[in-house]
């Protein structure tokens, strides 16, 4: 049922956007279309409460207080990767009021911040400001060719939204800087990636320049790689493998890591008394 329920879920969402967007957008639906595809998305709902319930039930009898039995049954029901979506754009909403408040996420006191977004403000101030003339142009575009309110404010609302999006990826990097305590090394990317390197698994760090990665977080080999604008300019080499949770909610382990920072020495200069050379 678990697998039926999600296989619903995915195939009846789309097929409600898309009559939201049509009703918002003043398009006139006949009656038994609207009644199929409500009675359908009422079918839908009523099995998700069902295999929710049943979750929930079986998470109880199994020990589990209320709390916890919610957060299973809520793991179980929505895919992964769903749930890691919801979860960038919660914290991308959360790193933009800490950006204002001027504060930062998970730099404890006498832990060292290590910035990363400065290389990409430039690239990302360029793509929202195309992207906020493109909305005012489209929706003078939309005023001129007579469209309906309704259109004009779906797609206005697409714009927004992306922009929006915009402003918190380079608010949840800018709050979400790379860390080194006495404990870790924290190695981030906004709010969408996150991999905590205990200090003793460390065996070495270097400087080491590279400017052709291939993407924000791959893995080769046991190769971490998490970069920014194509870059990364520090390489850790670890004595064991380190696990990790990918972007979409895939685990991994790497057994090094190489990532960028606005200033690597920085990161040279807090690890490196950690080094066998450098021991008393």
């Amino acid at each position: 049922m678990l697998r039926v329920a999600r296989a619903a879920l995915f195939a009846v969402l789309p097929v409600e956007l898309l009559l939201v967007v049509l009703t918002v957008s003043g398009v006139s639906l006949p009656g038994p279309v609207l009644v199929a595809a409500e009675s359908a998305v009422a079918l839908v709902l009523a099995l998700e409460a069902v295999t929710a319930y049943r979750l929930f039930r079986a998470e109880r009898r199994g020990g589990a207080d209320r709390g916890a039995a919610l957060r299973a049954t809520v793991h179980r029901l929505v895919p992964v990767q769903v749930r890691k979506v919801l979860e960038f754009e919660l914290k991308g909403i959360v790193s933009l009021a800490l950006w204002v408040a001027r504060r930062r996420d998970g730099v404890p006191p006498g832990a060292v911040a290590v910035p990363y977004s400065a290389e990409q403000s430039s690239t990302l101030l360029v793509l929202l400001f195309v992207t906020g003339v493109e909305t005012v142009v489209v929706d003078l575009m939309l005023v001129a060719l007579d469209v309906p309110t309704g259109p004009r404010l779906v797609v206005l609302a697409a714009d927004v939204y992306g922009i929006v999006l915009g402003l918190a990826l380079g608010a949840s990097c800018v709050t979400r800087p790379h860390v080194v305590t006495s404990q870790e090394l924290r190695v981030r990317y906004g709010g969408y990636f996150d991999v905590r390197v205990p200090r003793d698994l460390i065996s070495s760090v270097r400087l080491s320049r590279s400017y052709n990665e291939s993407g924000m977080v791959t893995l080769t080999d046991g190769r971490l790689g998490v970069a920014v604008s194509s870059q990364t300019n520090v390489v850790v080499e670890l004595a064991g493998p380190v696990a990790f949770v990918r972007p979409l909610g895939r685990r991994a382990e790497a057994t090094s890591i190489r990532f960028f920072a606005d200033d690597p020495s920085l990161v040279l200069n807090a690890l490196r008394p950690l080094q066998p050379h450098d021991a008393p």
